[in-house]
This record gives structure tokens, C-alpha cells and sequence, in this order.
């Protein structure tokens, strides 16, 4: 994937993850940060439980992204306590 997708992925998950986690978004910049570590790390998740990573620019990517970018702000959220 290139730069601008991933800037995009990040920011459309990271967007919809600090929505369904704090009901208010975290900034432009924070979100587009949020959402690609947050596609990172649900890649490895799903890879851990056998089903594929980030694969595009598509549905299932964002999926993957918005879980990912859930499990951390809920750990960011339980340490920052």
C-alpha cells in the first residue's frame, strides 16, 4: 500500500475507533497516528489467530484497522488511569 493509503486507512479507523471507544474523535493528526498503529496492530492480532492482515485499501482492512486501534486505545486508556 502507499503512503496516502495508509494515511487514509489511519485516519478513516482511527476516526471510528475513538468514536466507539471515548464518543468523541481525538483530532485529525492523533487519529490518522491512532489509526495505522491501531492497522499494525490488528494485523498482528488477526495473523495471530490465523486470518490475514491488512490487505488493501478495502473493507476488510478497515475492519481489521478498527479493531486493532480499539484494543489500543482501551489498553492507552487503562494505563493513562
Amino acid at each position: 500500500m502507499s503512503i496516502i493509503a495508509w494515511v487514509i486507512l489511519g485516519l478513516i479507523a482511527g476516526f471510528i475507533a475513538s468514536k466507539i471507544v471515548n464518543k468523541s474523535g481525538q483530532g485529525m493528526l492523533m487519529d490518522i497516528v491512532l489509526g495505522i498503529v491501531g492497522a499494525v496492530v490488528g494485523g498482528v492480532v488477526f495473523n495471530f489467530f490465523g486470518a490475514a492482515g491488512v490487505t488493501g485499501l478495502n473493507l476488510y482492512s478497515f475492519i481489521v484497522a478498527i479493531a486493532g486501534a480499539v484494543i489500543v486505545l482501551w489498553i492507552y486508556h487503562a494505563v493513562s488511569r
